[in-house]
Parts: C-alpha cells; sequence; structure tokens
C-alpha cells in the first residue's frame, strides 16, 4: 500500500508543473528516502507513466499529462492490495466451521474489494487528485 501512496504522490507532483524531478527532490516532497522513490518509479516507468533524464538536470517526468493518467494505471504499475490482512483469525484445521473457514471468507473478500476498487480507480485521473487538493488547502485556511 504504502508503494501506492509513494507513486500517487510522486505523480501528481510531476504532474503539477511536468518538469524533471531527481530522486532526491522527490524523496523530500513524500518525506521519504529517495531509495524508495527510484524503487516505486522503476515500477512506473516499466508501465510507462514516467520517463528518465540523465545528466545534471535528470531525473524524472512524467509521460503523459495528468489527465491522461488514472489512479488504476498507478495500482496496475504498483501490482499491489490495497486492501489486505497480514493475519488471519481461525484455524484452517479446526473442526469449527467459523475458525476453519473464516481466514478463507476473509482473502475472497478482499479479493473482492480490490476488484471493485480498481474499477473505482480507474475514474479518478491524476488531475482530479490535484483539483481535490487545492479544495482541501482551501478549506484550511
Amino acid at each position: 500500500m504504502s508503494e501506492f501512496i509513494i507513486a500517487l504522490h510522486v505523480l501528481v507532483f510531476l504532474a503539477h508543473d511536468m518538469v524533471s524531478k531527481s530522486s532526491e527532490e522527490l524523496s523530500k516532497n513524500v518525506c521519504t528516502n529517495p531509495v524508495r522513490i527510484r524503487k516505486v518509479m522503476s515500477k512506473c516507468k516499466k508501465h510507462g507513466l514516467v520517463e528518465t533524464k540523465a545528466g545534471i538536470n535528470g531525473g524524472y517526468m512524467i509521460s503523459k499529462p495528468g489527465n491522461e493518467i488514472t489512479l488504476k494505471d498507478i495500482y496496475d504499475a504498483i501490482d499491489v492490495s490495497l486492501v489486505e490482512s497480514k493475519w488471519r483469525s481461525g484455524d484452517i484445521k479446526a473442526e469449527c466451521l467459523i475458525a476453519s473457514g473464516m481466514g478463507d471468507y476473509i482473502d475472497m473478500l478482499f479479493s473482492y474489494f480490490n476488484e471493485e476498487l480498481a474499477l473505482l480507480l480507474d475514474n479518478i485521473t491524476l488531475d482530479m487528485v490535484e483539483q481535490k487538493l487545492k479544495s482541501i488547502r482551501d478549506n484550511k485556511v
């Protein structure tokens, strides 16, 4: 999940001014380290969301305008579940119907949630996220 958040943050930031940013610049804005930025951005690059540029003014540049990139594009590039649990209740070897089946049920339920979320994410663009951020900022003032 954190990789999705990093990718979303970076891509909205890159789409905002459409200029190349180094992993160090991006890491300062995201408040994480440049190694994590590079790891996440390599996935985004493989899926055509960013391009890289070498040299003094090098770094990452968004490959398309923010209105052409959806959160589903990011979800597909990062390939992580947004809804998941690292813990399972019950015991699959238990005789109890509830204890033996709940873990599998929750896995199926969370899989369904992720499928439905992917459909919703396909309707949200980076531009829409930026507009929402502006609205949040304006409401704080």
